[in-house]
């Protein structure tokens, strides 16, 4: 009975579509932990801080979202998520570059 109502609800009518909703909700789970660890992370520092996770967290659920997206057909949705991986990839990168020139940097000596 409750089953049948929640599947209702979202519009369930069939065991895929239960599986594409749960895969929909997983991508917004990981949304909504970047946004988690950012807040615990900036509560800590006592200033606002954008951890690595979080892009991590963006880049995940980007991509299970835009899976969902294509899945529904849903052309909004798809531009929405694909743009953002952009973003998300490029921040990830440039982390990694400065992480690089940083640790280059201490192994010769020049950033003392």
């Amino acid at each position: 009975m409750i089953l049948q109502t929640i599947s209702t609800f979202l519009g369930v009518d069939s065991r895929a579509e239960a599986i594409w909703i749960m895969i929909g909700f997983g991508g917004q789970f990981l949304f909504m932990m970047r946004f988690l660890v950012q807040w615990i992370v900036s509560e800590r520092a006592k200033q606002s801080v954008i951890p690595v996770a979080f892009w991590y967290f963006s880049m995940g659920g980007a991509m299970i979202l835009l899976s969902y997206a294509i899945y529904r057909g849903d052309p909004v949705f798809i531009m929405g998520q694909s743009l953002g991986m952009f973003i998300y990839i490029r921040n990830l990168f440039l982390i990694r570059s400065h992480r690089k020139a940083a640790a280059l940097s201490a192994s010769t000596g020049d950033g003392a």
